[in-house]
């Protein structure tokens, strides 16, 4: 399982339209092989400020899988607009038990 964590920045006043955006958005990328789940934030200190965490079966679902497909260009053609900027997107991998 890979963390995928995307901090996004939307145009002040975009907010209420990019949440639901967001809806319609979450259903394509429940589509793609290799999709676990999402949870969405809203910062408190900074509402136009969102953090998205998604899980992976692997970093190559969302890197060669999800972002090489038809459904990214859905998924950005939905939520894009409201974007101030690129968001910023890392990768998590879970330690070890022990």
């Amino acid at each position: 399982m890979v963390l995928e964590r995307a901090l996004i920045r939307i145009v002040d006043g975009q907010e209420l339209e990019f949440e639901r955006s967001l809806l319609a958005a979450r259903e394509v990328i429940a589509k793609a092989p290799g999709f676990r789940s999402i949870r969405v934030l809203r910062g408190i200190e900074s509402p136009h400020v969102y953090l998205l965490l998604i899980e992976w079966d692997s970093l190559e679902a969302h890197t060669d899988g999800f972002r090489g497909s038809e459904l990214f260009g859905q998924w950005r053609a939905l939520i894009g607009a409201h974007f101030d900027g690129a968001p910023l997107v890392e990768h998590y991998a879970p330690l070890p038990p022990g």
